[in-house]
């Protein structure tokens, strides 16, 4: 299952943060065919949102056969296998590290700072 959440400062639409996350969630494994999605109305209650953009969001991806919706029953990950490709991937580490530099600029952050501490990461990470 996927846990949805809304980057309010990221200027990227809400509706495209709901697809990306459902599209990266199907890719991944973490939503598997025939797994159930909240209801437009929950999850615009989750994140607080207008159940519009939820609905659009939902209907972009029932349009490329991501999902299916039974009137009545849910909406549902169809079977349809999702590959995230180079662009695409290229384009979400865009935005993060946009995000990334954005944030360490407002606590004073240098682009050094940032990269120093993520080699750091790395290299811990490769010693366990």
């Amino acid at each position: 299952m996927v846990h949805f959440k809304l980057d309010l400062k990221s200027g990227v639409p809400f509706h495209r943060q709901i697809v990306d996350q459902i599209r990266c969630g199907i890719a991944s494994g973490r939503l598997l065919p025939g797994e159930q999605l909240p209801t437009v109305r929950d999850l615009a209650v989750q994140l607080e949102i207008n159940p519009n953009t939820v609905r659009k969001a939902y209907s972009d991806l029932e349009l490329l056969g991501t999902l299916d919706t039974q009137q009545g029953t849910g909406t549902f990950v169809s079977d349809q296998q999702i590959e995230i490709g180079d662009a695409e991937k290229q384009r979400m580490l865009g935005q993060i590290c946009d995000e990334l530099v954005a944030r360490g600029h407002q606590y004073n952050l240098t682009l050094t700072d940032i990269i120093v501490y993520l080699q750091g990461r790395t290299n811990h990470e490769t010693q366990e």
